[in-house]
């Protein structure tokens, strides 16, 4: 596995929790928060009409073609 040193800043509580469940499973630190973004990654489904409303407007000088040009059949 290649992997990219990352640094985050983890509240005391966290730390403490998840040096607690490092030294119940046996693994690293790195090792739980790895399996904590898996999992997270693994159940979110983005929010599509979220996405649209923040980029709705971004072009602003796009023209919309007349109706009467569309050829309907």
């Amino acid at each position: 596995m290649s992997a990219t040193r990352t640094q985050v800043y983890l509240t005391e509580q966290q730390r403490q929790r998840i040096d607690e469940l490092a030294g119940i499973e046996g693994v690293t630190l790195a090792e739980i928060v790895r399996r904590a973004l898996d999992a997270y990654f693994s159940s979110y489904i983005p929010d599509a009409s979220e996405s649209f409303s923040r980029t709705f407007g971004a072009v602003t000088d796009i023209e919309a073609p007349s109706r009467d040009e569309w050829q309907r059949g």
